[in-house]
Parts: C-alpha cells; sequence; structure tokens
C-alpha cells in the first residue's frame, strides 16, 4: 500500500502531469477562443493574438528571435524534423551527420530511416559517464559532413552534454572546408530543468516538448536558427511560414509558453528541491545495499535524475514490487519500456548486459517530500533484498 494511500508519482522523464496553471490558460481555447488561426474574422485572428503570444513567451525562454521557432507535436517530431530538414535541404552539399550512440531513439532512429536515403551516419561512443568528447567529434567531421546532433541531457542516465562546447568545436573544424556545419540539440529533458539559452548555446537547431515540463502531452518546438537551411516535413497549407503545415494545435501552444513562464520563474527553486532529493536517494541507495552502480555522471546530470543497477536483480520485477507498493517509476525511457533488450544508453557506457538489465530510473518532481524518499528507500531495500534471496532458476 502506498505511502498514506496516496499514489508516490517519480517517472518525471517520461511525462509530468499537467500543471494547474497550464490547464486554466489552456481551457478558453477548447471552447471560447475556438477559431482557426488562419482565418480573417475576429475570432479566428484572436487565435492568431494568442499564438503570437506564446511564440514570443517561447522564444524569450530560449534566448532567440521570435520568427525562429516552430511549433510541432513534441520531441519526436522536432528531432525527425531537425535531422531530415537539414539533411535533404543540404544533400548536394554533403551527405555525413554526426550523432552519439546514447541518443533518443527519434534522432536514432530517424539516422536509420536516412540511411536508406544515402546519408552516411557517425554514431559516436561515450565513456563510462555517458559524455561525449568534443574533440572526438571535431576528428569525425569531413568534407561531406553537413550537421551534428547530440542531446544536451540523456533522457535515461541523466548525464549534460558540454553543447556549447562541442558546437565551438565544430565550428572551427567547419573551417577547415571553408563552409558551415549545423549543429542540433535534443533538449527535451533539459528545457524546464536546467538553463537553455539557444545563443550560449551555439546551437542552429533545438528541439523540445510540452509534456516535460508541466505542459499537456502532443506539443513541443522547434528552434531553428535564422538562416538554416530546412526542407518542411509537413506539407499542405503552409502555416508556420511554411516550415511546418497543419492547423494550429493553438490550446497546446498556450499551454506550452505557460508552462515554460513557470519553469524559469521556478526553476533555481525546483532544481535545488529535486537535486536534494536526488541525492538523498543516491546516498541512501549507496549506503543501505550492496552491488549498486551509479549510471550517468555524479555531478554533471539533471538535478531531478536518478538511475542504479542492481547486481543480481533484474528490473522488471524491482519496478513491478515497487508499483504494489504505490510508487511509479521506470528502468529506463519510457519509449522503448516494452522491450526486453537491455538499454542502448547503458550498453553504450559500458554496463554488461545483466547489470544493464537490473537497472531503475527514478525522476523526481517538485511535489515530492523528504518523508516519500525515506519510504522509496525503505521499499526498495526491502525489495531487492527479497529479490536476491530468492532461488535462480537458470538452472531448472
Amino acid at each position: 500500500m502506498a505511502l498514506n494511500n496516496k499514489l508516490i508519482y517519480m517517472d518525471n522523464a517520461a511525462t509530468t502531469p499537467v500543471r494547474p496553471e497550464v490547464v486554466r490558460a489552456m481551457m478558453p481555447f477548447f471552447t471560447e477562443y475556438f477559431g482557426n488561426a488562419s482565418s480573417i474574422y475576429e475570432l479566428a485572428q484572436q487565435s492568431r493574438g494568442s499564438l503570437d503570444d506564446a511564440r514570443r513567451g517561447v522564444a524569450r525562454s530560449l534566448g532567440c528571435r521570435t520568427s525562429e521557432i516552430v511549433f510541432t507535436s513534441g520531441g519526436t517530431e522536432s528531432d525527425n524534423a531537425a535531422l531530415k530538414g537539414v539533411a535533404f535541404a543540404l544533400r548536394n552539399v554533403g551527405n555525413h551527420i554526426i550523432t552519439t550512440a546514447i541518443e533518443h531513439h527519434a534522432v536514432l532512429h530517424a539516422c536509420h530511416q536516412l540511411e536508406q536515403f544515402g546519408f552516411e551516419i557517425t554514431y559516436l561512443p561515450v565513456d563510462k559517464y555517458g559524455l561525449v568528447e568534443p574533440d572526438d567529434v571535431a576528428r569525425a567531421v569531413t568534407d561531406r559532413t553537413i550537421l551534428v546532433s547530440v542531446m544536451m541531457a540523456n533522457n535515461e542516465i541523466g548525464t549534460i552534454q558540454p553543447i556549447s562546447e562541442i558546437s565551438s568545436t565544430v565550428a572551427r573544424a567547419a573551417e577547415r572546408f571553408g563552409r558551415k556545419i549545423y549543429t542540433h540539440t535534443d533538449a527535451v529533458q533539459a528545457v524546464g530543468a536546467i538553463e537553455v539559452n539557444t545563443r550560449r548555446l551555439g546551437v542552429d537547431l533545438l528541439s523540445l516538448s510540452a509534456h516535460k515540463l508541466g505542459g499537456p502531452k502532443g506539443v513541443g518546438a522547434l528552434y531553428i536558427r535564422r538562416g538554416t537551411p530546412f526542407e518542411p516535413l509537413m506539407m499542405g497549407g503552409g502555416q508556420e511560414r511554411d516550415r511546418r503545415s497543419g492547423t494550429e494545435n493553438i490550446p497546446g501552444i498556450v499551454g506550452l509558453a505557460e508552462a515554460m513562464r513557470l519553469a524559469d520563474a521556478e526553476r533555481e527553486q525546483a532544481s535545488a528541491h529535486t537535486m536534494k532529493l536526488r541525492d538523498r536517494l543516491i546516498h541512501g541507495i549507496q549506503e543501505r545495499m550492496e552491488g549498486v552502480r551509479l549510471n550517468g555522471h555524479p555531478t554533471k546530470r539533471l538535478p531531478n535524475n536518478v538511475n542504479v543497477s542492481f547486481e543480481s536483480v533484474e528490473g522488471e520485477p524491482i519496478l513491478l514490487g515497487l508499483d504494489f507498493a504505490g510508487i511509479c517509476a521506470s528502468s529506463g525511457s519510457a519509449c522503448s519500456s516494452a522491450s526486453l533488450e537491455p538499454s542502448h544508453v547503458l550498453t553504450a557506457i559500458g554496463l554488461p548486459a545483466d547489470l544493464a538489465q537490473g537497472s531503475l530510473r527514478i525522476t523526481v518532481g517538485q511535489d515530492n517530500t523528504d518523508e516519500e524518499i525515506d519510504y522509496l528507500l525503505e521499499t526498495l531495500t526491502d525489495l531487492v533484498n527479497r529479490l536476491r534471496a530468492m532461488p535462480s532458476l537458470s538452472g531448472v
């Protein structure tokens, strides 16, 4: 039974509850201000005005021009649009793209698809903490390279990449060929958790999603720096300055902008709170149990992320036991949680398959408490000890 019969949610990397303030901001656009922003009458122009206001708000948060924001259906579309949009726009210039082995599947699978169209992809390795070395990126650049895509913060292990350094390194490498090589970062896990400023990062494209920061599902954004070659993924009525056709999801877009505004206003306080809970959990696990490995960088990680692997225990029974106790957690990316294969991220940082399959990802939020962390530690310790004490069925 859950603590005080209350569900304890600790899977905020998968999704977050929509904040009440966001719901209130969205509601009028379902029933009262429901006009199509492409029409010319007053009702429609009210939607157009709110769309413009939301775009200004998102641009302000990211430190970019309003015209550089394209609204999408979420992180997956933004990642696909970034990679394919630049790749097809520059296919006569080059066919080489650089990324890393630990990207989200929205990037990796898009790269696999691009390979079928004749593009060459370099998948860079990472170190034991999940960090990519900027010099490795520079060494991978060739005279055919057109795009580099490195995620800002990993969705499984929380490691934060040195994106500004990578962007600078790519720019210097591109000087050898007398042309620009474009950079993209998947910032879906980073936006709302840490500061994300496109100018300081030096990137040309950046992906984000509303539902990771207290906004609704099904809406996101793609930052495209002015002048970046881009071939639209979605064709139709020419919305979003011909970069993403389709009737705008005004309620979702308004919700995204409000969620980002709240995240910016509360980031310092929220980060301090979740970091305290994160460290309390990490130290508690390490003190109570043997045979535990912390995955990801010990300090260069998202303030709310804990990813640990347990020797001699599989992740699935741990998750089931936690669920029975009223605790929501995961074993990795929510997008591939049904797969029996070990996480590609954990494999890339050097974990053997058996240890990778014994992983647990806990991502806390602003609403979690010290009492909930203590309850999780007590429940998890008992659960792991009981699972380790069970007779092995491998010889049966």
